[in-house]
């Protein structure tokens, strides 16, 4: 026989003797029977890459459940840091689900459609204002217009903004009470 067959035959027999031991020793470890299945594992492909130095059948038992404590300590690590990792995502959906989004597809709508009846150069003063946060001087760089072009486009861009919606839609923190503050003024 050679040295590889016997290698094997060792690991085989360690494999065969131990496994319904280290299956039962990682079961009452861990919550799930799965985890227990992955822990044992785990455990025999550790044992497998470091098979030469496993010792022999009669010690290769405590040393199989020394290697098996590691893997636990392992995966007790992991799941710590997969409970914490879903604590934080858990607390961002809270926040996040704290503003239902669907409340607001009525007035996004009416506010899309509204300024899909506007003129483009309309629409791109008021977005360029609103959604992207410019301020008159930046539109007008963008436009390659005059501020006071911009400010009285964006003027008259609400006017017939607010003559498409109306002033009807409930005022809770949507796009429209933006759109009905003061732009404030800017030096010249």
């Amino acid at each position: 026989m050679s040295s590889g067959t016997e290698h094997e035959d060792h690991f085989r027999r360690v494999y065969a003797v131990n496994f319904k031991a280290l299956l039962a020793y990682a079961m009452r470890r861990v919550e799930q029977p799965e985890d227990a299945a992955d822990v044992v594992a785990e455990t025999f492909l550790v044992a497998w890459r470091r098979s030469r130095e496993m010792p022999p059948e009669a010690e290769a038992r405590l040393w199989l459940h020394g290697v098996a404590r590691r893997v636990l300590a392992n995966h007790h690590r992991g799941g710590a840091r997969r409970g914490r990792l879903g604590d934080r995502l858990r607390q961002r959906l809270r926040v996040a689900a704290a503003v239902d989004p669907g409340s607001e597809v009525p007035e996004r709508l009416t506010v899309r459609a509204a300024l899909a009846q506007l003129n483009e150069l309309d629409r791109e003063v008021l977005t360029l204002t609103f959604w992207e946060g410019l301020e008159p001087r930046e539109i007008a760089t963008v436009l390659q217009v005059s501020p006071a072009a911009v400010r009285t486009r964006l003027s008259r861009a609400r006017t017939r903004l607010r003559e498409l919606i109306g002033d009807d839609l409930d005022p809770g923190g949507h796009v429209l009470d933006v759109m009905a503050e003061r732009v404030p003024k800017e030096g010249r």
